[in-house]
């Protein structure tokens, strides 16, 4: 055999171990979506701070309640939706959506994201929410580097992008909503459109 021949067999054994210790079936259009829906819901939360409450949020007040509930509309949609589109990416390319890989991929995203939930749900019950979508990021963007290693490894970069966002956020309190616009809504877009072309679009 040529020095080819062995590169070859070389690079197709690493190509197997990657496909086999990685997750590769997460879909681009989820991306795109949860961006989607995370500027819907950034532009109703708006359109209820502004019009209701002043700019002024109060944690038992039923406009606070309202953006909660938003809030975990967007995250649920998200979900499902990138559930529904990862099972079928993963049926079309004959992958199993459930196994070593998938498992590892979903335990190490949940360990950071599960502790900056509770951690937010603390601090806001002891009435300090100014920090809150920065810590939203942050957590995010933790989970996405931690899993990023089960996974396709670009996402990473969509978690590095998130946590910098997130440090801006708690820095610049201020303007910590509209940079929660541009971590969940148009970073997801952007990440989402690039992996479509590279990976989906064949």
């Amino acid at each position: 055999m040529s020095n080819e021949d062995y590169l070859k067999d070389i690079s197709e054994i690493k190509n197997l171990m990657n496909k086999s210790s990685r997750f590769i079936s997460l879909s681009g259009l989820t991306g795109i979506l949860a961006g989607i829906y995370a500027l819907i819901g950034a532009a109703v939360t708006y359109y209820f701070v502004t019009t209701y409450s002043y700019g002024t949020l109060l944690l038992d007040g039923w406009v606070f309640k309202t953006i909660v509930f938003i809030l975990f509309m967007v995250a649920f949609l998200s979900i499902v939706t990138g559930i529904y589109l990862t099972t079928k990416k993963a049926k079309k390319n004959g992958e199993k959506i459930w196994d070593t890989s998938s498992r590892r991929l979903i335990f190490n995203f949940l360990i950071p994201l599960v502790v900056g939930g509770l951690y937010i749900l603390i601090i806001l019950s002891q009435g300090r929410y100014g920090q809150t979508g920065g810590l939203m990021l942050i957590f995010y963007g933790l989970a996405l580097i931690n899993a990023s290693k089960y996974s396709i490894g670009n996402i990473k970069y969509l978690g590095y992008c998130e946590v910098i966002l997130g440090l801006l956020a708690t820095l610049y309190p201020g303007y910590g909503f509209w940079i929660w616009v541009v971590g969940f809504g148009f970073m997801h877009i952007i990440y989402g459109t690039y992996m479509h072309f590279k990976y989906d679009v064949k």
